[in-house]
């Protein structure tokens, strides 16, 4: 920090005590002098849901980008999640996954791993970590209501509490970090601040999820998914199974227009033997429901390009789902929430001079495209897709990715290349290198596997559960 923030610390105000709130305060604690969170609801003491979290009842997991993001924000977080119960899953080691072109292999050398637990319990061991520094506050049952100062700078917000109460909460900088309920394109306008431009596009998935008592140990237990094939006629489904906590399996069905899900407990194992293949229905077969099932409608993919703006204010700065959500069905949420609250992070070390929110909000955007482009990429090749539709380059691109995912079936490079760029830590650019395309030319290198590729360890495990030879993976 320069030497006059030195002699007047710093004061940053985070609306919303979300994920993302709680990973931006962690990104400024150590160059400010105070953090104080402004939340609307209370904050659970321990790993227990959070109201205003619809998206926690879904399965989560943490990309390897976003776990190393985190674990350098809050050094110890990785290492308190596993402790806790939460599960370390090497890719593609312990994945057993039905892609549109075929299963993926298991291949022994791991690039990458997904850490996988509730969100109850990662949202419990991030906020612990953070609200342990003195330097951060939380006013809770509070809300932002508007933004302090002009188009020039942002000189804090004005809340109110659930008591009708108001106040104007000064601060050097505001993070507004509310999520998919976020105020601030309105309060931008409201300030003179126009021209904002944003995409929405909805693949029309619906969501449906419980929590089962899994009928094996799951430590070391692999994650189980069953993917959406665009290409095939009729609304598109996917599911999937994550191991977590307390020798559970968080599963999650997913389904487009004129074939969605419903909360009705009957027809969640159904539903599930109507997916692409009928793995998931023949483990939940055996497996005991321990929750009733959650239903949400809100999945689509929404970005404001706050970067673009021809005039951004001093003192603001927009992070995670408030500058940009993506369909939850590819995990990328909190990850790229965290990868963002590092580059806040990077950009106030230098100083928060003038410029500092627009260089902020322009860095915080580049793991945001690298998201965008995967979600989106696929999300506008199902016929149900509202917002875009796909051009000519699209459905060449499409192909081109369709090869290389049936390369990975049966090659180590190509998985490798493909897991770089869905772990969040390299470009979707670079699956068009020189190398990479010439292995989508080569083709898989061994014959497709014709069945889910569970070791014999879990076979016999699965047999155990089910009766000798019942399981039919």
């Amino acid at each position: 920090m320069s030497e006059a923030s030195r002699h007047n610390p710093v004061r940053v105000v985070v609306v919303g005590g979300s994920m993302a709130g709680m990973l931006a305060a962690a990104a400024v604690k150590d160059h400010v002098g105070a953090v104080e969170i402004i939340e609307a609801h209370e904050l659970p003491e321990g790993p227990e849901p959070r109201t205003g979290v619809p998206q926690a009842v879904h399965i989560h997991m943490l990309q390897t980008g976003g776990a190393e993001a985190i674990e350098t924000l809050l050094p110890g977080s990785t290492g308190l999640l596993l402790a806790a119960g939460a599960h370390r899953i090497p890719v593609t080691t312990n994945m057993v996954i039905c892609s549109p072109e075929g299963w993926y292999r298991r291949w022994r050398r791991t690039t990458h791993y997904l850490i996988t637990a509730s969100r109850d319990l990662t949202d419990h061991v991030v906020r612990a970590q953070v609200l342990k520094d003195p330097r951060v506050a939380v006013r809770t049952h509070t809300r932002a209501v508007g933004l302090l100062g002009d188009h020039r700078a942002v000189t804090g917000v004005r809340v109110r509490t659930t008591d009708g109460v108001e106040d104007d909460l000064h601060a050097d900088l505001v993070i507004d970090a509310s999520g998919r309920s976020t105020r601030t394109p309105r309060w931008l306008a409201r300030l003179g601040i126009t021209g904002l431009a944003q995409d929405e596009i909805d693949s029309g998935l619906v969501y449906a999820s419980r929590i089962y008592r899994a009928p094996v140990p799951t430590r070391d237990w692999p994650m189980v998914g069953v993917q959406a094939d665009p290409r095939l006629p009729g609304p598109g489904s996917a599911g999937g199974i994550l191991p977590i906590e307390g020798d559970r399996w968080h599963v999650s069905l997913m389904g487009a227009p004129g074939g969605h899900p419903t909360r009705d407990a009957d027809a969640f194992e159904p539903f599930a033997r109507t997916l692409r293949h009928p793995l998931l229905a023949d483990l939940l077969a055996h497996a005991e429901p321990l929750t009733d099932v959650a239903l949400t409608h809100s999945t689509a993919n929404r970005r404001y390009y706050y970067e673009r703006l021809a005039h951004w204010p001093e003192g603001l700065v927009a992070l995670g789902d408030a500058a940009a959500t993506f369909n939850p069905v590819y995990a990328q949420g909190i990850s790229v929430a965290a990868q963002g609250a590092v580059a806040l992070r990077d950009q106030l070390a230098k100083g928060l001079t003038t410029g500092f929110a627009r260089n902020a909000q322009r860095a915080i955007a580049r793991p945001i495209d690298h998201a965008w482009a995967l979600a989106t990429g696929q999300d506008i090749h199902f016929p149900t897709t509202k917002g875009k539709r796909p051009t000519i380059a699209d459905r060449l691109l499409h192909r081109y990715v369709s090869r290389l995912s049936r390369t990975a079936t049966g090659s180590f490079h190509a998985a490798t290349a493909l897991t770089d760029v869905l772990a969040l830590q390299a470009s979707p650019t670079t699956l068009v290198k020189p190398g990479v395309l010439l292995t989508a030319l080569l083709g898989p290198l061994r014959t497709p596997l014709d069945r889910p590729p569970f070791t014999q360890t879990e076979r016999d495990l699965l047999n155990r559960a089910t009766g000798p030879d019942e399981f039919p993976g």
